[in-house]
């Protein structure tokens, strides 16, 4: 049996007269409304309309991201985009296309669902297939032009020592697709930007097929780890975005922001690269909280919703932020 508290009874009321009000004008206040929110007309400008938009939380934040993009920009330092598979299957490429030629993003970072519907789409102008309706009857996955793509360029690789985003983009040029012009991987080749591109063995489609080595997509694929590192290693005062990637894309990022300071911690070398990082997904998920957003970043500035809104809403933040400056 429990014993009772000592002195526990019906306690007498709490005393309401000794609570104590304040002026409301002598508080201070998280919401003002200089930041509140405008309406527009649907004939007003695109700066107009970001212009009326909240100054709180989110929206707020999607334009610090962008500003960073223009601060780096301006001051010759790298913008890096991590993409994930979602990005791309829903027609998003078309607008990191343009910020690249634009010169707001120097380089992406791919997993292999990004890489593997970015191919497609420059294939057959379309990607993404009903996994639940292929799953028992042996179609998901089984596309023999993807497949062989990747054993080529994996194969590829090895044989010259590249890594696996540099040996996709030259096999696929090499397909001559009718929708190249669409293509993330085709156009930073073109651009001369690096693309790398990151896997885990069994987690994409392209594993499942009979050419696919495993030993050459590894070594492909760990090439670009390496070729990642260095960007991460110039990426001083710049920013890296992890753009609907929940575990691979922030886990490999991680390991590359290790691996760099390993090496300079060997060295003698001090300090740290200092890099403002954003997360844009659906969802707030552990790791690219803590290995993005928290762990590496100077500064982290994460932004929720979906891919297909602000996405479209960070490009027309950049480009206006840098039209103020031009």
């Amino acid at each position: 049996m429990i014993p009772p508290v000592p002195g526990a009874g019906d306690p007498e009321p709490f005393e309401p007269g000794r609570f104590r009000p304040r002026p409301l004008a002598g508080r201070a206040h998280l919401a003002e409304l200089g930041r509140f929110g405008r309406p527009v007309e649907p004939g007003d400008t695109a700066e107009r309309f970001l212009r009326s938009l909240p100054g709180f939380l989110g929206a707020a934040r999607l334009q610090a991201l962008a500003q960073a993009v223009v601060d780096a920009r301006r001051a010759g330092r790298g913008v890096l985009a991590g993409l994930g598979g979602h990005v791309i299957k829903v027609g998003l490429a078309p607008l990191w296309i343009d910020l690249a030629r634009r010169g707001f993003v120097s380089g992406f970072v791919l997993n292999g669902a990004a890489a593997i519907h970015d191919a497609e789409v420059a294939l057959a102008g379309a990607t993404s297939e009903d996994v639940g309706g292929g799953l028992f009857d042996g179609t998901y996955g089984s596309a023999a032009e993807t497949g062989a793509l990747f054993a080529r360029a994996a194969a590829r690789a090895a044989r010259e020592r590249t890594s696996l985003g540099a040996a996709l983009a030259v096999e696929l040029a090499a397909a001559r697709p009718p929708h190249a012009a669409h293509s993330l991987l085709l156009a930073a080749h073109d651009l001369g930007l690096p693309v790398t591109v990151h896997v885990a063995l069994g987690t994409d489609t392209v594993h499942m097929h009979p050419e696919c080595s495993g030993a050459d997509l590894g070594a492909a694929t760990h090439a670009d780890f390496l070729r990642l590192a260095t960007l991460v290693e110039g990426l001083d005062q710049g920013v890296y975005l992890n753009v609907g990637s929940a575990v691979l894309l922030p886990e490999v990022f991680l390991k590359a922001v290790a691996i760099v300071h390993n090496a300079w911690a060997a060295e003698g070398r001090a300090g740290r690269v200092r890099i403002t990082t954003g997360n844009l997904d659906m969802l707030r998920h552990y790791r690219p909280r803590v290995n993005v957003l928290e762990r590496p970043a100077e500064r982290g500035l994460d932004v929720s919703g979906h891919h297909e809104l602000l996405v479209p809403l960070l490009r027309l933040w950049i480009l206006t932020l840098a039209a103020e400056g031009a």
